[in-house]
């Protein structure tokens, strides 16, 4: 590939010849592919049991592996049951780092489309609230669509700049991820049109954006949380002296060591304003580990000059749900659903916690998005059933991944399968695929319009 050469000048003084040329040689390498099991639908040693792919495991990732080149899992019948997603195996990292547990309050602060918010929300276990969010709308749709998939039901997913988001959770947040907009230097090997588009003003572009991102985060996370801030870069204006600029700013922040293996680098103080602590961030290089380039930083709040703001709950919330839902969980389902329920318009939500009043903050997803009440019938969505498993409905029909009726459902097309009247949840190979209405002879397919397989 033809890389740019301002690019290829400034790689090797910073790298040494010696260095350099290890770093040119990754390019002459086919790239690695990863996937990451979604543990909140099955378990880290049964997949590899199940999985019709050969794997190998990453070994920076609790759940992630390496999948071979000529595979297409994102074909498979298990990518549309949300058993795994697909992603470059360094981008696994800094959420990985940032370690979210069940109960913590976290925030994603530029989430789209939603790789690292669905590894987030597998960590948490569905308890606590994870507030992912992007700036652009057009993006919101596929971060929207991932949670879905996943089965994630304690996500409130906002499409706002940080500072709006800055006035509503000021010290709310436990943990804060910032995977930054950057110029993509480590992802030059992944997609060609990236080296393409690069030249040298958008280091400095980028590092003035960062900064402007982190400067807004550090005011959401409480006394004692922490900020994880990533990059896909190589660049050190964005990585070293993006971190070395806020530790300045903010004596209340200090840099966490992150573990160095499995060919994990230190970050360059020497690239910076020399500070032994730089090495604490981590780089991951494509010459030293099996994937692309990565930057991550693990920041703490020290917690010795700070209060948060209070916060209400959202104003707009039953204490308990609507007729019509609570006669379909009677007729449908073998579970209690259990929280606080927002209805927007005919819009069924079960929010994930207290919140602060999100009023004038755009929401595209407020919670687990369960349905609509149309009138005094209650429809329910894909959403709702991507969290549930077979045991929680009444009725299900389960079919094995390479059957005719796996392969007629997700294109959409109806079945023409006889049983008892009413609605089931269809299953591949034991695991959720979507709703279903059976009519006499005919099975109604419930399945999104814009989820259907197309050939």
């Amino acid at each position: 590939m033809r890389l740019p050469e301002e690019f290829l000048e400034r790689m090797q003084e910073m790298l040494g010849k010696e260095e350099y040329d290890m770093f040119i040689k990754s390019y002459g390498v086919n790239r690695l592919f990863g996937l990451r099991v979604n543990t909140l639908k099955v378990d880290m040693d049964r997949f590899p049991e199940i999985s019709p792919f050969e794997l190998r495991r990453i070994p920076w990732t609790r759940d992630g592996f390496y999948y071979n080149s000529g595979e297409q899992p994102g074909k498979h019948p298990y990518y549309y049951a949300g058993l795994y997603y697909i992603q470059e195996p360094s981008a696994m990292f800094p959420a990985e780092v940032l370690d979210a547990r069940p109960g913590e309050r976290i925030l994603d602060l530029c989430a789209a489309p939603g790789g690292k918010s669905v590894q987030i929300g597998s960590h948490m276990k569905g308890n606590g609230i994870l507030v992912s969010n992007d700036v652009s709308a057009s993006r919101t749709k596929a971060l929207v669509k991932n949670i879905e998939l996943f089965g994630i039901k304690n996500a409130v997913v906002t499409v706002e700049n940080p500072k709006n988001l800055a006035m509503r959770f000021e010290g709310f947040f436990d943990g804060i991820l910032v995977d930054a907009p950057c110029s993509g230097e480590g992802m030059f090997r992944k997609d060609e049109r990236m080296a393409r588009s690069w030249n040298n003003e958008s280091n400095e572009k980028y590092s003035r954006m960062q900064m402007e991102i982190l400067e807004w985060a550090q005011k959401m996370v409480r006394p004692g949380g922490r900020i994880v801030y990533s990059t896909c870069t190589f660049s050190p204006l964005e990585n070293e002296v993006v971190i070395d600029r806020f530790l300045s700013r903010h004596p209340d922040f200090e840099l966490v060591e992150i573990p160095k293996k499995y060919g994990i680098q230190p970050a360059r103080p020497e690239w910076a304003s020399g500070k032994e602590e730089i090495r604490y961030a981590a780089r991951l290089w494509p010459h030293h580990i099996d994937g692309e380039g990565h930057f991550t930083a693990l920041l703490r709040h020290k917690g010795s000059s700070f209060k948060g703001a209070e916060h209400t709950r959202v104003i707009e919330n039953f204490s308990q749900p609507p007729d019509c839902f609570m006669e379909f969980a009677r007729n449908n389902l073998n579970i209690d659903i259990q929280g606080n329920y927002l209805l927007r318009g005919e819009s069924l939500y079960l929010l994930p916690g207290e919140l602060p009043d999100l009023h004038g903050i755009r929401v595209a997803k407020s919670g687990w998005y369960l349905g609509e009440c149309k009138k005094d019938r209650f429809v329910p969505s894909h959403s709702m059933i991507m969290a549930l498993k077979p045991g929680d409905i009444k009725r299900t029909l389960d079919y094995e991944a390479n059957s005719r009726e796996i392969s007629s459902y997700l294109k959409g097309e109806t079945l023409m399968i006889s049983g008892e009247k009413g609605i089931y949840g269809i299953c591949v190979d034991g695991f959720i695929l979507g709703w279903a209405t059976q009519m006499g002879t005919m099975l109604r397919n419930m399945y999104p319009k814009g989820w259907r397989v197309l050939n």
